[in-house]
């Protein structure tokens, strides 16, 4: 059996921390980092954050729409970006949110985590919306390929609470989903690893009570589960707070930033970067 996802991610704190910075070339930022809105531009974005990300952080998560825009040939500079990112140690988190069922996610499984996926990445984000079952054949077979899937649970833009704080027999949708992941997560972590290989999308931004997740702030079935939280910085939440917005779960929390410091422009990027580590290293110490 190859590395799970969930030992890599552990390695990857213990190495770096757990900041992850968010590889998102908006139209404005590369206007920002004075580089034209065309594949051309796109590439040299790539470059210069991915060059500013190695050694310094240990997860890397590409936002694929912003690369997507450019159709094919935005999706050429995502493979190359893929490709050289896989040759450091950085553990690439691909933003995709993908879902669907049957033969459609098993094609969805080929391109991002199969043997020959074009786009080479660790894990891939997946929405659970068309039944958490219907996820289940991708993460067994990624499990047996070393891969992470993280899936959106609750997330920071309003339209999804409404669903995701609906219930069902008195447990909210998001809990439900945190449930599921955490009992595959409890039974297939090899013994002793601190991160099972299938996460949860949990907005920074959220008061997690809300969404029936308050108890993991105790610590109360927290589990194995990874937590992608996306949301410091520009959405709002500051990674000074980040005991106070998660507790006990914030050492399990890959803590996402992008707009933040990738504003600081080619020249400023790995500043930024530094700067942000030593927050978060404040915010998980108080």
């Amino acid at each position: 059996m190859p590395i799970s996802f969930g030992a890599k991610l552990a390695k990857s704190f213990e190495n770096y921390g757990q900041l992850c910075v968010g590889i998102d070339p908006h139209q404005a930022l590369l206007a920002d980092w004075s580089l034209p809105d065309s594949a051309a531009g796109l590439r040299e974005f790539a470059k210069i954050a991915l060059e500013a990300t190695i050694g310094r952080v240990g997860i890397i998560k590409p936002q694929v729409s912003f690369f997507e825009r450019f159709g094919s040939a935005g999706f050429a500079v995502l493979e190359e970006f893929a490709q050289e990112a896989a040759k450091s140690d950085l553990v690439v988190i691909m933003d995709a949110k993908r879902g669907d069922i049957g033969t459609t996610m098993d094609a969805y499984f080929e391109a991002w985590l199969g043997a020959n996926a074009p786009f080479i990445c660790d894990a891939l984000t997946v929405s659970p919306y068309l039944g958490f079952e219907s996820l289940k054949p991708v993460m067994a077979e990624s499990l047996e390929r070393g891969k992470g899937v993280i899936v959106l649970a609750a997330t920071s833009n309003p339209e999804g609470a409404s669903l995701q704080k609906a219930t069902s027999a008195g447990v909210t949708i998001a809990k439900q989903i945190w449930a599921g992941l955490s009992e595959l997560n409890s039974v297939t972590a090899g013994p002793g690893e601190q991160f099972g290989s299938f996460g949860a999308v949990i907005g920074a931004t959220l008061s997690l009570g809300g969404f029936g997740l308050g108890s993991i702030q105790d610590g109360q079935g927290l589990g194995a589960t990874p937590i992608l939280a996306p949301g410091f910085g520009a959405q709002g939440a500051l990674l000074s707070d980040s005991r106070q917005l998660f507790g006990e779960a914030s050492k399990q929390v890959i803590h996402s930033v992008s707009r933040s410091v990738l504003e600081a422009g080619p020249m400023g990027l790995a500043k930024a970067i530094d700067i942000a580590k030593l927050e978060l290293i404040a915010g998980l110490a108080d």
